[in-house]
């Protein structure tokens, strides 16, 4: 199982997230947003309020991402050949 060392909510409503194996992914969650369970994450102070669980991050309301999700539906922050999986 995944563990995520730091998270960072951006203003464009992706996360950065780095695991504690030294991948970096970047998750996009705009696509998310239209979803009912996620409506309250359209205002930005809120989708801020982000906390790092280890294996999930979470919000208010109970709304939560596991680290499998942010890292297999994430993109590499890392240029395209330096990063091992």
């Amino acid at each position: 199982m995944r563990n995520i060392k730091t998270i960072l909510a951006n203003d464009n409503w992706t996360l950065d997230v780095a695991f504690d194996d030294g991948i970096e992914r970047r998750f996009d969650l705009k696509p998310l947003l239209d979803c009912e369970a996620f409506e309250p994450l359209r205002n930005l102070n809120v989708f801020k309020t982000i906390r790092n669980c280890g294996y999930f991050v979470e919000w208010i309301n109970e709304i939560d991402l596991s680290a499998d999700t942010l890292y297999l539906d994430g993109v590499s922050l890392r240029k395209e050949g330096t990063e091992t999986v």
